[in-house]
């Protein structure tokens, strides 16, 4: 990513996860970034009409480090998974933090097109799966939207909150239902919660 960008989504991501949802993470200034931002790693970025981030989501293959195997593996009733077919989400975000008590519908509608653009963009690079870490409200929303997702194991508590590791199947069934849409039905009072927690989710 160009410069501009790169420090345009570290600031983003320092104003969602830590002045909003209070992660205790690295920072540089008001800059959010770790040692999974590197040269292998991709992302997915929502802008407004006014040209600013309003979401981002980070994609990074497990044939390498990556922050499920070497944060949360306790998450995972197996070995954390290592292939090329296998890639991690991390950082999600669609987050207005002016409001960060609720998910707002536009906030649904940004969340779910991100996540279609990550699925489109891995299926096409032969991906089938995406692993990933989520405080448990994440779950309710993935199986409200019709998305393809199952735990990896059951959910722990991890400094406070409890977290799980999730599956998301690269596979028509999720795009499809994500491109669908359900920013026309009526929210169930979801938390607000990134899909991919703190480390946490992340």
């Amino acid at each position: 990513m160009a410069p501009g960008i790169t420090n345009a989504l570290a600031a983003y991501r320092y104003r969602v996860f830590v002045e909003t949802l209070g992660w205790d993470l690295p920072v540089q200034g008001n800059a959010e970034t770790d040692e999974f931002d590197g040269p292998h790693t991709m992302y997915v970025i929502a802008r407004n009409e006014r040209g600013e981030i309003c979401g981002c989501a980070r994609l990074l293959p497990t044939t390498g480090s990556y922050l499920l195997a070497k944060v949360f593996p306790q998450l995972l009733q197996e070995a954390p998974p290592v292939g090329s077919d296998v890639w991690e989400l991390s950082r999600f975000a669609s987050m207005d933090c002016g409001a960060p008590d609720r998910l707002s519908h536009q906030e649904l509608k940004v969340a779910e097109q991100l996540l279609a653009a990550a699925l489109e963009h891995a299926a096409k690079r032969g991906v089938k799966r995406f692993i990933t870490v989520s405080p448990l409200g994440v779950e309710r929303l993935l199986r409200r939207a019709g998305v393809h997702a199952h735990r990896a194991g059951p959910p722990v508590a991890v400094n406070g909150q409890h977290l799980f590791a999730c599956w998301i199947e690269v596979d028509r069934q999720s795009i499809h239902a994500l491109r669908q849409g359900l920013g026309h039905q009526a929210p169930v009072a979801p938390t607000k919660a990134p899909v991919s927690g703190p480390q946490l989710p992340a």
